[in-house]
């Protein structure tokens, strides 16, 4: 059974909004078979990183960058997990009241890097989240979700 690890910083109600679509979109009707893991940043471990399959990571922009949490995250699992996961999926949420494109820019050099690839565009959010906005997370969730579960 593929693992979908979600590795989240979520430090506001609005990136509780957009976590809790995330996760709900995981569950779409017709996605079976996938294993999802949820860590808070901060917790999440090198073995979380090798355990999953697919990756989905949420932050909010600080100062126009990756939460220090997810930076945290990233740095203790690239080298332990560099050779160990090309090609896999991963998608991204990022929430902001600026600007958000520092924070994608860096995330993405990173997963690169790591040589993941992108299953979905990369979610952003400005100021407060809105139906849109909810329904974009939960469609972020629901094709990471369906790519481990081989339906895309």
């Amino acid at each position: 059974m593929p693992t979908l690890l979600v590795v989240h910083h979520t430090t506001s109600p609005a990136l509780q909004e957009l976590l809790d679509a995330v996760l709900d979109g995981t569950k779409a009707d017709g996605i079976e078979g996938v294993d999802v893991r949820v860590r808070p940043a901060l917790t999440a471990s090198v073995v979380d990183a090798l355990e999953a399959d697919g990756y989905l990571l949420g932050t909010p922009a600080n100062i126009g960058y990756l939460s220090g949490a997810l930076k945290h995250f990233f740095d203790q699992i690239y080298y332990p997990t560099l050779s160990d996961k090309p090609g896999a999926p991963y998608g991204l949420w990022v929430h902001g009241n600026q600007g958000v494109e520092g924070a994608v820019r860096a995330a993405e050099s990173i997963t690169k890097g790591l040589g993941w690839e992108p299953a979905h565009a990369p979610v952003t959010v400005m100021g407060a989240p809105s139906k849109d906005d909810r329904e974009a997370c939960w469609d972020l969730g629901a094709t990471v979700a369906a790519t481990l579960a081989g339906l895309t």
